[in-house]
């Protein structure tokens, strides 16, 4: 089997992605099989839930209020692709996302991460968002602005030359002088932008912000600090400004960064980023099996059900505190996931369990679904070691029965150690490329095969050996 690469001339070219609008969910499964194999129930759970965020923003804002998110709860094995799920859902929707492991979290009044972070997570990825997007509105006008600054640093205005007010020969001089100005320019803004003045040295009066030393004491990481303290005492202090010798490339960059900072409204960016989270925010709690059962009275365990009933309010719909404001969760999407080997999901506390409606299991991963996870998705593993060693000029080229034994000693080993799905297919091919990836810039022969016999001579003995394949594999 070859893999043909993106870009290779007997693909066909790749045709726009719909709008997520537009997207059915049928058709919102068939995104998602562009990238994860299998996993049908969780496919189609998922994207009823996105589509039903589609159908809310067609009803009346009395009703719409009224309709909150079905959350939803995967249950399956590590590897299996239930973050991979959430991760390209969020993606084709265009929403803020955030992954969170609950583990992470301790009740109110222990040291550790407050459940309310993760909303804080959210809003400043969404801000992020919405100003990548602003920053794509304004990129050619701010690019054309540090353009014009970068010209007037290469050539300043000169005064005009003395001369009798209002006569004709002041006229004519000054017209003169101009014209051959503005042909200075214009030589200079194409040499500017073949690249042949970025060597030039030039002065920038740059700001720095003067800020005092001081140390912050608190029984939180500065990440949970709410309040910005930068932003805080850069106002209360002030910025300073000082000229600066750098070459017009770094100049022109720098500049650029200044007339988008100018170009965007920051405040009409938070308001939208605001709404963006609060109407289709999704937050993905991982490892929320680490967290279930209830109390044990003593040990680490003394704080689950706390956690649980910390996250509660904030599933069910509450209020939480940011640096840009209150921030509402009533409409933000929730997808929990969770192993569940020693804990079941009816061991969460009822209450959490009534928000977490939609369950779906996900398949342990066989064989055959190893074979497909290596060839069929976009961003498929071989192809990615494929493109990677094309870059020292290597042609790389898997049989069919390479791939064969690459998912075959992945299931393997996964029943002799311990099963972490998908992710095993990292280790094995890591360990089977590791030589060729190694020797790649010095080899000669630039093609090269990797068949069935070269993966079991890379692999056969380590597997043999469960004591080595615990720490090799």
């Amino acid at each position: 089997m070859v893999i043909y690469l993106p870009g290779d001339q007997r693909e066909p070219q790749p045709v726009p992605e719909p709008s997520f609008d537009e997207l059915t969910p049928r058709e919102i499964v068939v995104e998602l099989d562009k990238y994860i194999v299998g996993q049908a129930a969780a496919k189609r759970a998922v994207a009823v839930a996105l589509r039903n965020r589609v159908r809310r923003q067609k009803l009346t804002p009395e009703m719409a209020e009224d309709v909150l998110p079905k959350n939803i709860l995967m249950i399956g094995p590590t590897g299996v692709g239930k973050t991979e799920i959430a991760r390209r859902l969020a993606r084709l929707a265009g929403c803020p996302f955030v992954k969170v492991e609950a583990s992470k979290y301790t009740e109110v009044g222990y040291v550790g991460r407050d459940v309310e972070s993760m909303v804080r997570d959210l809003v400043e990825t969404s801000i992020d968002m919405v100003r990548e997007e602003k920053l794509d509105e304004v990129a050619v006008r701010a690019e054309q602005a540090a353009e014009e600054r970068v010209l007037d640093l290469l050539l300043p205005a000169s005064p005009p030359a003395p001369a009798e007010s209002g006569s004709t020969t002041a006229i004519e001089t000054e017209s003169h002088r101009r014209d051959q100005a503005d042909r200075t320019r214009e030589k200079l803004r194409a040499q500017l932008r073949d690249g042949k003045l970025d060597q030039r040295l030039v002065e920038v009066e740059v700001r720095e912000r003067s800020m005092p030393a001081f140390e912050i004491i608190s029984n939180q990481g500065v990440e949970e600090m709410d309040v910005n303290i930068k932003d805080m005492l850069s106002g209360l202090f002030g910025q300073q400004k000082k000229r600066r010798k750098m070459m017009v490339a770094e100049a022109f960059d720098y500049l650029i960064q200044e007339e988008e900072s100018r170009l965007i409204d920051m405040d009409h960016v938070t308001r939208l980023a605001v709404e963006r989270a609060e109407q289709m925010g999704i937050i993905f709690i991982d490892e929320i099996d680490k967290i279930a059962g209830r109390e044990s009275g003593h040990g680490p365990d003394v704080s689950r059900e706390g956690v649980q009933r910390d996250i509660l309010p904030i599933v069910e719909g509450t209020t939480v505190n940011t640096r840009y404001g209150m921030i509402r969760t009533d409409h933000i999407l929730f997808i929990a996931a969770g192993a569940f080997h020693i804990t079941k999901p009816s061991d969460l506390i009822p209450e959490l369990q009534g928000r977490l409606p939609i369950r779906v299991e996900l398949t342990a991963l066989g064989e055959a679904d190893f074979v497909r996870i290596l060839t069929e998705p976009k961003n498929a593993l071989i192809k990615q070691y494929i493109a990677l060693l094309e870059t020292e000029g290597l042609k790389l080229n898997f049989t069919d029965d390479a791939i064969a034994a690459l998912a075959r000693y992945s299931v393997m080993v996964n029943e002799q150690t311990e099963n972490i799905g998908a992710r095993r297919l990292h280790t094995i091919l890591e360990k089977v490329l590791d030589e060729i990836s190694f020797e790649a810039p010095d080899l000669k022969k630039k093609h090269v095969k990797v068949d069935g016999a070269y993966v079991t001579k890379q692999l056969a003995d380590i597997v043999k050996n469960q004591d080595l394949s615990r720490y090799i594999l």
